[in-house]
């Protein structure tokens, strides 16, 4: 969906199509409720509701939803005193998926390692549980996120052979061309389009009227965005 669309739709949604009133919507209004309206969607979908409160692939159609958002990256950092740590995660990191590494010791070959994510408070605990500590034989190790870096632990039995980090990155800021950005005072020169499916713009554009509606004291239009945006989710 273009833009142009968008905007109508939210004007339209909004009863601003031809307001010369004091609630007029700017352009940079839509946007920054736009982008809030995609970020507040996407931790929803990935909370979820069920037992663990992980929603992402609780269903086929989450999984589509949020396909578009999986990416994997290799983990670069340095390796000392039985933890590999990493550099810091990437800049449109949004939410933690898996860890996949591999590790190797002196006399074998690089193999498959299973990696188990742990709270840190429970870290000592774990490293002194024969049944739980990373294991070289067994094939499993732990991680843990602490200081916007992951943590790699190998025990000092085998080392850290190419860790990879999947994750959920955040979604694409929308742009409109012309609009000036009050924060900054720059304006815009390129348009960026949504990058989700239509289906789920529609869901956005409901979100980002509820935003636009409650920051105007419009509670009819609140409600009404903000039962949509919940109904078709």
């Amino acid at each position: 969906m273009n833009n142009t669309t968008l905007q109508i739709k939210i004007r339209q949604r909004l009863n601003k199509l031809a307001s010369n009133d004091y609630d007029n919507i700017e352009c940079w209004q839509i946007v920054e409720a736009f982008n809030k309206a995609q970020l507040d969607w996407c931790r929803r979908q990935i909370h979820g509701n069920n037992l663990f409160q992980e929603g992402d692939e609780q269903s086929k159609t989450r999984i589509d939803d949020l396909q578009r958002l999986l990416i994997s990256a290799n983990l670069a950092g340095v390796e000392s005193d039985n933890v590999f740590v990493s550099s810091p995660l990437p800049a449109n990191y949004m939410s933690f998926k898996r860890i996949s590494t591999m590790g190797k010791d002196e006399c074998c070959p690089a193999r498959d390692m299973t990696v188990y994510l742990v709270e840190e408070a429970n870290l000592d605990l774990i490293l002194r549980d024969p049944l739980k500590r990373p294991d070289f034989a067994w094939g499993e190790t732990i991680a843990t996120l602490i200081g916007n870096r992951v943590h790699l632990f190998s025990n000092d039995e085998f080392s850290i052979v190419r860790p990879s980090l999947t994750y959920y990155r955040k979604p694409v800021n929308i742009e409109i061309a012309g609009c000036q950005d009050p924060y900054s005072g720059a304006i815009t020169n390129t348009d960026v389009s949504c990058e989700f499916k239509d289906d789920i713009v529609e869901i956005l554009i409901d979100e980002a009227v509820s935003i636009l509606a409650g920051d105007i004291m419009d509670v009819n239009n609140y409600q009404r965005g903000m039962s949509s945006g919940e109904r078709n989710n």
